[in-house]
């Protein structure tokens, strides 16, 4: 797989649901990914690489999950089993704490926020593809949660619709390990390229930031 350099006008990061019921302590979702994130150091790798990121001048994409709401799925024909249990759990419930996204590892000034994914993928009934293609972006970069869930289904539709996609391994994080191997597994089917966090800084332009 190639570790070609990330030219700042053609790549984007996508930092996928960053919020905070997964990335806070005291998060809904938080106790039962910490594990499987700690065990790749997502978090020290996260504060490292969205920094390095911005200043290289790379757009920056936040993809949220939808958020919780009393009427969601009322009259669906097919509700899927993870759909049942966020709204069961109230995860990314809407105006509450845990539907905020993440102080640290949200968005800032000038990131891009795509619409809400219902499901998985972050491309299906969002905007995210029409801003990617407005922002003149080629090259996706992905991290975020969770790694065989919302960010391989993101990836691989990123894929589908002609993107470079790139997965950093030690930046992605999953609810057990079985997901964190099945992430790696499936990479291999999609993904141009597979880098840790250092792989990614190297990679990285240096001065061109906007």
């Amino acid at each position: 797989m190639s570790t070609s350099i990330y030219e700042q006008s053609t790549t984007a990061l996508l930092i996928v649901d960053p919020y905070n019921d997964f990335m806070s302590e005291g998060g809904k979702l938080y106790d039962i990914t910490k594990p499987q994130a700690d065990s790749v150091g997502f978090y020290e790798n996260m504060r490292k690489l969205i920094p390095a990121v911005r200043d290289a001048g790379i757009q920056v994409f936040i993809v949220p999950h939808h958020r919780t709401r009393p009427t969601d799925f009322v009259n669906w024909a097919a509700i899927n089993p993870t759909q049942q249990e966020t709204k069961r759990k109230e995860c990314f419930e809407d105006g509450a704490w845990g539907g905020q996204f993440h102080e640290e590892f949200g968005p800032k000034p000038g990131d891009v926020v795509a619409l809400e994914h219902w499901a998985q993928n972050g491309f299906a009934n969002t905007d995210l593809d029409a801003q990617l293609k407005q922002h003149g972006v080629k090259k996706l970069i992905f991290v975020g949660f969770i790694a065989n869930s919302c960010v391989e289904a993101t990836a691989r539709m990123g894929m589908e619709l002609g993107y470079h996609v790139t997965l950093i391994k030690d930046a992605t994080g999953a609810f057990n390990p079985e997901g964190m191997v099945a992430a790696r597994v499936n990479a291999k089917l999609f993904a141009h390229s597979e880098l840790t966090t250092q792989e990614l800084l190297a990679a990285l332009p240096i001065g061109a930031k906007k």
